[in-house]
């Protein structure tokens, strides 16, 4: 089957229209980039009001700016884990040593394995969660707390600027 036998629709959805567009765009520019003034040459073609561009483009750059603070939050999370993996890990062996040595085999010290990782495993299950309401409001208390800790920090910054002025 040829490109030639497939009959194009009548019409097309929305995300159809953006696809087709998409893959136009990528054959018709040999480069990985545009300039902005480029994108603005685009949408004129198109015909796309340069308000209605603004707004996507606005949009576009919120989003981007979301999923970086994201990102940020899920290797925060991610640290946390680990730290906490390292943690149980500790406890776990000096426990297991501990009962070895005691009793010459591994007993009650397995009770102790099994308990400490429940937590565990639980905050693992909650660290790759990256949707939800709970993700959500954990999410926006991190940022609240980044962004208060970074006021903080700039005010105190300034204070000691004024003071040893």
């Amino acid at each position: 089957m040829s490109a030639s036998d497939v009959q194009p629709p009548q019409s097309y959805r929305k995300e159809e229209v953006q696809e087709i567009l998409h893959l136009a765009i990528a054959r018709k520019t040999e480069v990985e980039e545009l300039s902005r003034t480029q994108l603005w040459e685009i949408a004129a073609e198109l015909d796309i009001d340069s308000n209605a561009l603004q707004l996507a483009e606005q949009d576009w750059l919120l989003q981007k700016q979301r999923q970086q603070k994201q990102d940020e939050f899920a290797r925060y999370r991610q640290e946390k884990l680990k730290q906490k993996t390292i943690r149980y890990l500790i406890i776990n062996s000096f426990i297991m040593l501990l009962n070895f040595l005691a009793v010459g085999t591994l007993s009650w010290s397995l009770y102790f394995l099994i308990f400490l990782g429940l937590p565990l495993a639980l905050d693992t299950f909650k660290t790759f969660q990256n949707e939800g309401e709970d993700y959500e409001k954990e999410f926006q208390q991190w940022y609240v707390k980044k962004e208060m800790k970074a006021s903080i920090s700039n005010l105190w910054n300034r204070i000691k600027t004024t003071w040893l002025s």
